[in-house]
């Protein structure tokens, strides 16, 4: 029992971290947000919840100039004031909006932040695991591709979370009536709209797909269900 106690503390303070984080974030949001109520959204937020037998959709507006969409572990939905000025000045449509709010709604559905919770975790032993056995005979190099090879997997697990929940927001706006036209629409613009990514990260360390590759993911699944 006691060689494995390493282990066990590496996972506690992991949990504790992750759970110290969440609350952090949810006082934090609390704070700086207030509830969405828009005439341009209302009516959308609507068709959402009705397509999915609910009332309708709550979100909040998170009082924060980026543009972003957030699901919080708590399954609240979030939407950057940022995002509204955008859609205040015509650079985004409100159907454009509803397409994000229906993609942290997948977030939500699939449980992704209980599952990224258990990921980190196992990320954490595993690094931990490799920088004791393998680490130790490659003192220089060794840490550097252990830690490489984990944030890889990290990113690749959360790619396939935003997949999954581009297929929910798909499948929920088809399904509402408003169509997968705006969620395509506003990927399409999203570079300019957040400025773009580095171009320093290659694709496999990033933590959302490329947007060329969820676009095609999208067009797909709209030829499949439409």
């Amino acid at each position: 029992m006691l060689k494995f106690l390493p282990l066990l503390l590496i996972l506690a303070y992991t949990l504790a971290m992750w759970f110290f984080s969440v609350w952090r974030l949810k006082r934090e949001m609390a704070a700086h947000s207030t509830p969405l109520d828009d005439a341009r959204l209302n009516p959308l937020l609507d068709r959402l919840g009705a397509a999915m037998d609910l009332p309708r959709i709550r979100a909040q507006v998170y009082e924060v100039p980026m543009v972003n969409g957030l699901a919080a572990p708590d399954g609240r939905i979030f939407i950057t004031r940022g995002f509204i000025e955008r859609m205040d000045k015509g650079e985004v449509t409100p159907e454009e909006l509803a397409g994000v709010v229906a993609h942290e709604l997948g977030h939500v559905a699939h449980g992704h932040s209980k599952r990224r919770l258990i990921d980190f975790a196992g990320q954490n032993v595993i690094r931990s695991v490799l920088l004791v056995t393998i680490g130790r005979f490659l003192p220089f190099i060794g840490p550097w591709l252990i830690n490489l090879a984990v944030m890889a997997l990290a990113a690749r697990l959360s790619q396939s979370d935003e997949f999954e929940a581009d297929r929910f927001a798909t499948a929920l706006l088809i399904r509402s009536g408003i169509g997968a036209g705006p969620q395509i629409s506003l990927f399409e613009k999203l570079g300019r709209l957040t400025g773009g990514r580095s171009a320093a990260a290659p694709a496999w360390l990033l933590s959302h797909p490329v947007t060329e590759k969820r676009i095609e993911a999208i067009r797909a699944n709209m030829q499949r269900w439409q």
